[in-house]
């Protein structure tokens, strides 16, 4: 994985329907620039997906689920593997705070999902980050532990390449209390120390880590400046061309005011 290049991921969870999303990332295609040091991915609802990947140009946007079953294939009504977005997206969210707070996701099934991707050639973003509560009780470092613990269980070296981790404190999304870049910092040191631990002071260099909680055009920039920070994982403001257009833009300058 090259980590100079920043990855600004946009997740629309539930909002714009297939033609809703089709005219959006028109308007979004005429604002993008193409940046060599930026990857772009949108991540639209299901249903947008397959319309969605015959329309963009991959050279400027990439396309991420939102989530996906591990089985690749049974009687499981109503779930869609990864064998079957195989081709369709590059990109899978995989333990959304979402999938694990609303719909009760364990570490073991994040675990079953990031492995399903990997085998289907579809590069997971692992999502992981500490309640509000964990967080008070002095937890957090221990939640973090697990999740990432549990999340790369059985994934090799060689597949802990095609592997980002987004780090989301749950108490920061939707609430109007954003993580300060201290905060952000001491996270993002603990989930390099621990991937060390796991698999080496090259790997920990390695991996992408990114931030995801309330990003704002405003905020953008102070997140990217973190050291660690590989890019941003972006909900609300992706929804927005101008906002999220100027959160690219943003990303590009910093990467160029890092190379000067």
């Amino acid at each position: 994985m090259v980590r100079d290049k920043k990855l600004i991921v946009g997740n629309w969870k539930m909002n714009l329907n297939t033609h809703e999303a089709s005219l959006y990332v028109h308007k979004l295609a005429s604002q993008v620039k193409v940046h060599r040091d930026v990857e772009i991915v949108l991540a639209p609802t299901l249903l947008a997906l397959q319309s969605l990947s015959l329309q963009i140009d991959r050279r400027q946007f990439k396309l991420a689920v939102q989530n996906l079953y591990w089985r690749d294939s049974g009687a499981f009504t109503g779930e869609v593997s990864a064998s079957q977005l195989r081709g369709v997206v590059d990109y899978a969210i995989v333990g959304h705070s979402e999938r694990r707070h609303i719909f009760g996701e364990t570490n073991k099934d994040v675990c079953n999902k990031v492995q399903a991707a990997v085998r289907n050639d579809i590069k997971p973003i692992l999502c992981i980050g500490e309640t509000a509560n964990e967080r008070t009780d002095g937890e957090a470092n221990a939640v973090l532990h697990d999740q990432l613990v549990a999340g790369l269980a059985n994934i090799t070296s060689e597949e802990l390449a095609e592997v980002t981790v987004a780090y989301e404190p749950v108490w920061a999304i939707g609430t109007g209390n954003n993580a300060l870049p201290d905060d952000v910092k001491k996270a993002v040191t603990a989930i390099r120390n621990q991937v060390k631990h796991l698999y080496g002071a090259e790997a920990a260099k390695a991996i992408r880590v990114l931030y995801g909680g309330s990003v704002t055009l405003d905020s953008a920039a102070d997140y990217l400046a973190i050291a660690g920070i590989d890019g941003l994982l972006i909900g609300g403001a992706s929804l927005d061309a101008h906002a999220f257009n100027g959160i690219i833009e943003k990303a590009h300058k910093g990467s160029d005011a890092v190379k000067k």
